[in-house]
């Protein structure tokens, strides 16, 4: 589910692909559920290729906004995205224990936060097992 969840680059909240054109895509906002295009010119990150790093590896978004999810119980972030670092950090010791303290920054927790809260108010269920197309099946054979 998160594969067609969408960062934009320069527009904030979080939007879901629509359809696909040859230089642009249609994509919905998550927050107020209007239908804006998006260009080949802009930076499109989807959510499922996000990861964070850690003292051994990197950890998929995914597994962090499960972490958030069993933390709060389904329910909002307790923690306001305004807080102070330190409390950003501390908050994210609880969710993601061995993330790499040099380049996780309190602004990229501040983004995760932002994102989950978005994500729950959405009604997105971003634990849902991705489906592989018969194009990723096919070229993994």
């Amino acid at each position: 589910m998160l594969k067609t969840i969408l960062s934009v680059s320069g527009k904030p909240g979080l939007y879901q692909l629509i359809s696909s054109g040859k230089n642009m895509v249609i994509v919905e906002s998550l927050v107020d559920g209007k239908k804006i295009p998006i260009h080949a010119r802009d930076k499109v990150v989807s959510l499922g290729d996000i990861s964070i790093y850690t003292e051994t590896d990197d950890t998929p978004l995914k597994d962090i906004l499960i972490s958030i999810k069993q933390k709060e119980n389904g329910g909002k972030a307790s923690i306001n995205t305004s807080a102070k670092p330190e409390e950003l950090k501390k908050y994210f010791l609880e969710i993601l224990p061995d993330f790499d303290r040099d380049r996780v920054y309190p602004t990229d927790i501040k983004k995760i936060i932002g994102w989950y809260n978005i994500l729950i108010n959405a009604n997105i269920d971003f634990e849902q097992v991705e489906e592989k197309t018969e194009e990723e099946v096919e070229s993994a054979e």
